[in-house]
């Protein structure tokens, strides 16, 4: 058995009187536009006025309106009553415009309805209207405020989604110029222009930065949760970072926090002018990151892996050094070869005996004794001339980069 819907109280009131009421409401809008004004000019004298084409501030226009749809509707009941979305759109931008959150703006909100709310009440009161009607209509008034603030949410978010394009769009210019190797167009200095392209978008011009090149963990991935003094750019298939001051206390500990779930690598610091000498390691490392040769799943700083990213990426010419250096090992078997190149790199970077060798490689000194009497046979007094050890000592350490011979 289905109940009987509630009749509402103010549907209750005879007509005329709801008639009279929203006439006599009606009549005192204009003024009690301007009280309701001069209250929240009171309450937040800091609120700027912003005036129309005619002079008249924006805010009593809105605020006029407002009353004017909320009386309009009484006539015809108290469901969701009509809410004028141009002008409370419009208050939301202005919000945006002026640097400024929606909170303000809806406690203002709440100041006029409760303002309004007093002077309707006086009304229902002077025309006896009853007090269960009175109560639906204050629940229909804060329903109206409702509307209000969700039209100037929409304006809001328009106008900062706007906004945020833009300087997206100005953030790109902005890296565009400092990752660039090539002079400006047009013969305008670069340093003025990078000064020009910062003040757009409030970036304050650092002395260092290190830029990072990022791998997307998936292609729906979170951007790095980091501030406006970086600039991120996610446009790219492989985001790019500009970290100003990179050497600053606690910014590599933001940076690590900021990227959690990321990987990639930061490129060493250097002088804003060479940003794109910082973007060129951290591309680097990331390439080798991508082949296995460097240590994935994190933010990794190319300065703390020197070695790898200046002795792997020229495979050409590291290639033809190792063929020339590594040819006496050729009439070896493999297994043996890498057991003696591992003892000759240990012995040249010990340069001790053979028992810190064989401590270096777990094996027994006479073992090492052995190896080491072969290299000299298999060199001859090549192995004593520091040219060629240092050749020998650069191979040899790329293979072990590259897991060919064994860790230290």
């Amino acid at each position: 058995m289905t109940s009987a819907p509630v009749r509402s109280a103010w549907q209750d009131v005879p007509p005329l009187r709801v008639r009279q009421f929203a006439e006599r409401a009606m009549a005192e809008v204009p003024v009690l536009a301007q009280d309701i004004l001069a209250g929240i000019r009171r309450e937040y004298p800091a609120l700027p006025l912003v005036l129309d084409d005619s002079g008249e501030p924006m805010a009593l226009i809105g605020i006029r309106r407002a009353l004017e749809h909320f009386v309009e509707n009484l006539a015809t009941g108290l469901e969701a009553p009509h809410v004028p979305p141009q002008v409370f759109q419009e208050f939301g931008r202005g919000e945006v415009l002026h640097g400024r959150s929606l909170d303000s703006l809806q406690a203002i909100y709440r100041l006029g309805i409760r303002l309004a709310w007093r002077r309707f009440a006086e009304i229902g009161t002077q025309m006896e209207i009853p007090p269960p009607a009175m109560y639906e209509l204050a629940e229909s008034g804060f329903q109206y405020l409702d509307g209000l603030v969700a039209e100037s949410v929409r304006g809001y978010a328009e106008a900062a989604a706007r906004q945020a394009g833009e300087r997206l769009r100005l953030q790109r210019r902005l890296l565009d110029l400092l990752l660039s190797d090539h002079p400006p167009r047009g013969g305008a200095d670069r340093a003025d222009l990078l000064a020009d392209r910062a003040a757009r978008i409030g970036w304050r011009v650092p002395q260092t930065v290190a830029v990072a090149v990022l791998v997307r963990p998936a292609r729906s991935a979170v951007p790095p949760a980091v501030g406006d003094e970086v600039l991120l750019d996610m446009e790219c298939e492989q985001p790019r970072m500009v970290v100003p001051e990179p050497e600053s206390p606690g910014r590599p500990e933001l940076l690590r926090r900021a990227t959690a779930g990321w990987s990639g690598a930061v490129g060493p610091p250097v002088p804003l002018a060479e940003a794109a000498k910082s973007l060129r390691w951290a591309q680097s490392a990331v390439g080798l990151m991508e082949r296995g040769l460097l240590p994935g799943g994190e933010l990794l700083h190319c300065t703390e892996h020197t070695e790898a990213l200046v002795l792997l990426p020229p495979e050409e010419l590291i290639a033809g050094l190792t063929r020339r250096r590594l040819a006496p090992l050729e009439s070896c078997g493999p297994a043996h070869s890498r057991r003696l190149a591992e003892t000759l790199l240990a012995w040249l970077e010990t340069r001790g005996g053979a028992p810190e060798v064989a401590g270096r490689l777990g094996v027994h000194p006479q073992t090492v004794r052995y190896r080491l009497r072969q290299i000299r046979e298999l060199w001859g007094d090549e192995i004593d001339d520091p040219d060629s050890r240092f050749e020998l000592e650069l191979v040899l350490r790329t293979m072990r980069l590259r897991g060919e011979l064994g860790p230290p």
